[in-house]
């Protein structure tokens, strides 16, 4: 093995620090620009190296790096990818280069700044998602909000300052959650902060209890689950095109990451003890946030309260604990990313036209707009799982593995893709259909080839996985299957999920 693939892992976390350094003694904008979108393209070919060298069918990590760091208190230096992890760090180095692109002539104060953001929330992110130590997983789950933040309050809205704040004081209360459940895993897991050491131990039912309930607020707020998501509306909101597509494509998903890499490995008897409660929580979402979007007139707060009801489809898959619905709501993280932080481009790319979120200033864009529309319907309908589109397949999926816990939940559920259905189709009407509400409308110009090289991969990647689901559902299968074995090894049997059957 070469000595690139032997640290491919830590290539991709020097890649966009590297960047950063560059972009430090160059003085040209333009430039500046490059720098950041070529660090993002390198970073996006390493991920497909990484992928293609995957070993799909192989239970455990993959590129597993290891390094004293702080040998005095068990700290390494620790990265490495299974199947779950892998699909997430793909994730993250297809949207930052997009996220470039869109920001391109928009951004256009302290540039050197903003892009040097978007580079270090990349590099963090990929740690994030590849630690196999707790210390430096945390470290970097704390840098991941620091940028976020500067996004907002120095590129945002009117309102930035308040979407900043509120994002800091939710996202400081789940890092402090986080932090004492590290440091009660660190005592109760014989001093050490190994993530596979501490997910092959047993633990007893009270300590069980108690991390598993710090650690999965911890991971509630960032997803964020219903009711820790009220900071999420007003982030979007506020926030540039690039960081809402950053927060909703893969910020979100590290709540998510965290409950399939701590609470379930970890915590099997605690999980299945609290699960019904989670399930249940997880449907009231799916229903609340489809039925708050239906209300919404602010494109981007309709694109955010989306975002809370497919994420209640990720914590049903997760913790019905069999194959299908963990399965599903993995797909369904990576699904989100691409139809999600798809929309925010597009609305960011009529706002860069008219400064206008509101739906009411819009309508009859197939005159004006026919490419721009096109690639907003086939979005707006992958949001609410079209067959033939990525988000049909996590859904699907989802409901399969949950009809073995309850039917009920499974038709409350559909219920939610009835009311993503009706608000997408309803906001598609208003914009894309009719006559211009304005003269401006009239007049709007179509996607630039820069506009359209944001979003067409995009539509490519939603329109394969619809119809070629396969390899993302093969290189997650052995970690899932492992998951699961994990899961039913538990003393606590699974039949007390089983409500509403």
């Amino acid at each position: 093995m070469s000595f690139f693939t032997e640290h491919i892992i830590s290539w991709m976390v020097v890649i966009p620090f590297l960047g950063i350094a560059l972009m430090g003694v160059v003085r040209d904008e333009e430039w500046i620009r490059r720098i950041a979108f070529g660090c993002t393209m390198m970073e996006f070919c390493v991920a497909l190296i990484l992928w293609q060298k995957f070993e799909f069918g192989k239970q455990g990590m993959q590129f597993v790096e290891r390094m004293e760091w702080m040998p005095t208190f068990n700290i390494q230096y620790a990265v490495g990818v299974d199947g779950i992890s892998i699909l997430l760090v793909l994730l993250t180095a297809l949207l930052c280069p997009l996220c470039i692109l869109c920001s391109w002539n928009s951004i256009t104060t302290r540039v050197r700044a903003f892009m040097s953001l978007v580079l270090l929330v990349e590099g963090a992110m990929i740690v994030v998602f590849t630690a196999l130590d707790l210390f430096l997983f945390f470290m970097l789950w704390e840098i991941t909000m620091i940028p976020m933040y500067f996004m907002i309050i120095l590129w945002g809205g009117p309102n930035r300052i308040a979407a900043g704040i509120k994002f800091v004081l939710y996202s400081l209360t789940g890092s402090l959650l986080l932090l004492i459940g590290i440091l009660g895993l660190y005592l109760e897991g014989g001093h050490t902060y190994d993530l596979i050491v501490l997910s092959e131990q047993t633990y007893s039912a009270t300590t069980q209890f108690w991390l598993f309930l710090a650690l999965f607020l911890a991971f509630a707020i960032k997803m964020p689950m219903v009711p820790f998501h009220t900071w999420l509306p007003d982030a979007h909101s506020e926030a540039p095109t690039a960081g809402s597509v950053i927060l909703a494509g893969v910020l979100l998903k590290m709540g998510g990451y965290g409950f399939l890499r701590f609470c379930l490995p970890m915590f099997p008897e605690a999980s299945a003890q609290f699960a019904p409660f989670i399930l249940w929580l997880s449907v009231f979402a799916i229903i609340y946030g489809g039925y708050v979007a239906l209300a919404q007139t602010d494109l981007k707060k309709l694109v955010a309260y989306s975002s809370v009801s497919h994420m209640g489809f990720v914590t049903l898959g997760i913790f019905v604990f069999n194959s299908e619905g963990i399965q599903g709501a993995i797909l369904q993280m990576f699904n989100h990313g691409l139809t999600t932080g798809a929309l925010f481009l597009t609305v960011g790319q009529l706002y860069d036209r008219t400064h206008s979120r509101a739906i009411r200033d819009y309508g009859g864009l197939h005159k004006s707009m026919p490419r721009f529309v096109a690639l907003f319907f086939l979005f707006s309908v992958a949001a609410f799982g079209l067959p033939g589109t990525c988000n049909f397949i996590g859904e699907f999926l989802v409901l399969v593995g949950t009809s073995d816990v309850s039917f009920v939940m499974v038709l409350l559920a559909m219920g939610g893709i009835v009311l993503a259905a009706a608000y997408m189709l309803w906001m598609l009407q208003r914009v894309a259909l009719g006559e211009p509400s304005t003269k401006a409308a009239a007049l709007l110009p179509d996607l630039s080839h820069r506009e359209l090289a944001t979003v067409i991969p995009l539509a490519i990647m939603v329109l394969w996985i619809g119809l070629y689901p396969g390899p993302l559902m093969e290189m997650m299968d052995a970690s899932v299957t492992h998951l699961v074995q994990q899961m039913g090894s538990s003393p606590s049997p699974l039949p007390p999920l089983a409500v509403g059957r």
